[in-house]
């Protein structure tokens, strides 16, 4: 059977195939990914890493020291002393278990996986990230996990992975000048925005694909995942190799920085790339591979978009906002999505000789420490400077709203991150737009929203060529709908209806509390959906079922999402979809999700709520997991909706407390 690039891939990491079988979209897999990557978050980990041997009886022992990597981003602007010893004990971890580290400074995770050689064509590298679809700009499999399955390929080596559908997407034409990758996709998010690739892996294709360098292929296959997508994977091509070559002679270079031990699995030699460009032939999808849905996008017909206000998906053109003269306080050229070399350049000929507009802060910080000392060299960093912008140290940062120039209330903000969600960098009452460097750099000396280089406005020239068609549903009478012993038959309580489409994780659980893992269950609890509704937990009590709309978790791989839910005392979330990586977080915690879009559609319908309000009550709800149906009671009326049978795999995780626990047993048998 034909194969896509990611089934060719994910065949390749698969363990406990068959020999001559293959994985196929759909299917459960157990992978071993070529490199586990951990940040800040790595302190989150160790605890739940400790716990899997403790329930075991073992002694901990990281399975494979050459497969974890940890590269500290996100939280380094903070120097108090409880940070710093939380970064010591991660080195004092790393040290003991001979895995190599990244200290603060070093830069972006993503950055330095690539950086340092880690991420190469042909394998599969995941991180406890949403943004680890970077790596896919290298023709790699990259894709987030969570931080459970961190511990778990710590302990094992494997996860359990379903391989996702595959969304092939065909770039036609060539940029226009001032046109970068991050147009692209920030074009795609706002084309495409009917969750075309929602959980899907992506394969960018077409002769388009080779006009665009591979920092711009980075700053696409990242922000894949604010499209919806799993993974974003390019081909291996020649202007690949050509930059592979050039980092395999970096590995080589007098004085290089690199691990702080020996042993190290990153780097590679100019005769790696040689056989990987020989093999190239095993790189690429099979000529007659079936895709869920085709889409095609002509880079010619697009101009400078930027998203938002405060949501990723809304994509104005560049002429429009510049007409409407939007006021600014804050520009940001940072992140995982914009740090790199190019970016620096662009920004720094956007301002030379000219200065940040008088009640503007433009903060600016590199992707890593590399790329900064390569910008001094080279004029851009100083051109940065002199222009008025305040240096911030290589790292995630204001992204998240962490550290030095968040957003204030009433502030307006336009950044070269990925997210702009509500909340994410800094008070949820400031505006937040997206758009590429050297729109975010023309704002900062224009003090509004405008680019260095004037466009016209044009239509972006993309179609959906074809989607592979999907089997009816199976009659709800024929499924199975056996509940193991321990799982809850049925669940009673009352229903909070959530009318967010793409609820995102900055809204459940915000980002400024994720890496303090000091704050106990019970301070979890009280801080859900303060980004969204602060109200919330004032109204609602433990028993309470959570709805949401489509999409519900996107945004951040954050695990707390769905654990403080289960602290509160939520016994479920339902939702008409949601983000893969929440649902894979809520299942490796114990925690039910499951999907009801005809659910959600009825209480839309009823429009039971004045326009604006956030959380409605919706009534008693009463769900039983035997007969895969739930009956929603509201305003004198009840209505009845089926849902899917929950795996057994799904309810033994619930039953276990999480994967933590079945990776425990696992242990303990082969150990026995």
């Amino acid at each position: 059977m034909p194969l896509t690039l990611v089934e060719k891939l994910a065949t390749r990491h698969a363990e406990g195939l068959r020999p001559g079988d293959s994985a196929h979209s759909g299917d459960f897999i157990i992978i071993r990914p070529r490199h586990v990557m951990t940040h800040d978050n790595t302190g989150a980990v160790i605890p739940k890493f400790r716990e899997i041997f403790k329930s075991a009886g073992l002694p901990p022992k990281i399975y494979d020291p050459h497969q974890p990597v940890f590269a500290i981003d996100h939280d380094i602007q903070n120097t108090t002393p409880e940070n710093l010893g939380k970064y010591a004990k991660i080195e004092a971890f790393a040290n003991e278990h001979n895995v190599d580290f990244y200290p603060a400074g070093t830069g972006i995770s993503h950055q330095v996986m690539v950086e340092q050689g880690y991420v190469r064509p042909g394998s599969m590298v995941v991180g406890s990230d949403s943004h680890s679809n970077l790596y896919g700009a290298l023709a790699c499999l990259g894709s987030p996990v969570v931080r459970t399955d961190a511990a778990s390929l710590w302990a094992t080596a494997t996860t359990w992975w379903q391989v996702p559908p595959v969304a092939r997407v065909v770039l036609k034409g060539k940029l226009r000048d001032g046109v970068v990758g991050k147009d692209v996709i920030v074009a795609l998010c706002g084309v495409f925005n009917k969750d075309e690739v929602l959980n899907h892996a992506v394969e960018f294709t077409g002769e388009g694909v080779a006009s665009l360098s591979i920092d711009q292929r980075m700053s696409i296959a990242n922000m894949s995942t604010e499209w919806g997508a799993l993974a974003g994977v390019f081909p291996f091509d020649e202007r690949l190799r050509d930059y592979l070559l050039n980092l395999a002679d970096s590995f080589t270079a007098p004085n290089r920085p690199g691990v702080r031990r020996g042993g190290s699995r990153s780097g590679y030699t100019r005769a790696d790339v040689d056989a990987w460009w020989n093999d190239r032939s095993n790189l690429s999808a099979d000529a007659d591979a079936r895709y869920a849905v085709e889409l095609e996008i002509d880079l010619s017909s697009i101009v400078p978009h930027v998203s938002g206000p405060n949501d990723v998906k809304a994509m104005t053109s560049l002429p429009e906002i510049e007409a409407k003269h939007v006021k600014i306080n804050k520009a940001w050229l940072m992140s995982c999505v914009n740090g790199r070399l190019e970016d620096l350049a662009i920004a720094a000929d956007a301002v030379r000789g000219k200065r940040v507009a008088e009640g503007v802060e433009f903060f600016v910080a590199a992707a890593s420490a590399a790329i900064q000392r390569e910008a001094q060299r080279l004029g851009h960093w100083q051109a940065l400077l002199d222009a008025g912008a305040i240096e911030l140290p290589p790292g995630c940062g204001t992204c998240i709203g962490l550290g030095r120039g968040t957003i204030k209330a009433g502030e307006v903000g336009i950044s070269a991150t990925n997210r702009n969600f509500e909340g994410r960098m800094g008070d949820k009452n400031g505006l937040v737009y997206l758009g590429s460097p050297a729109v975010v750099a023309a704002s900062a000396v224009a003090g509004s929203i405008c680019s260095p280089t004037k466009f016209t406005p044009t239509k972006i020239a993309s179609t959906i060529r074809s989607s592979a068609t999907t089997s009816a549903p199976t009659p709800a009478a024929t499924r199975s709908f056996e509940v193991i012993a321990g799982f809850p038959a049925v669940v009673r309580g009352r229903a909070w209806f959530f009318d967010k489409d793409n609820l995102n994780t900055d809204g459940i659980y915000a980002g400024k509390h994720t890496y303090n893992d000091a704050m106990t269950k019970e301070q979890m609890a009280a801080v859900i959906f303060e980004n969204y509704d602060a109200d919330f937990r004032a109204k609602a009590k433990p028993g309470d079922v959570v709805i949401g709309g489509l999409n519900f978790g996107t945004g951040s791989s954050r695990e707390q999402a769905a654990t403080a839910l289960k602290h509160f005392g939520i016994p479920c979330v339902i939702a008409a979809s949601f983000s893969e990586t929440y649902k894979r977080n809520a299942f490796n915690n114990g925690f039910v999700v499951f999907e009801c879009p005809e659910l959600v559609s009825y209480i839309r319908s009823l429009k039971s709520a004045p326009a604006g309000t956030r959380t409605i009550d919706t009534g008693a709800i009463e769900i039983d997991f035997t007969k895969g149906a739930l009956v929603l009671s509201l305003a004198g009326k009840s209505a009845s909706f089926s849902f899917p049978a929950l795996s057994r795999v799904a309810q033994e995780l619930v039953v276990a407390g999480g994967a933590e626990a079945v990776v425990a047993s696992r242990l303990k048998s082969t150990a026995t």
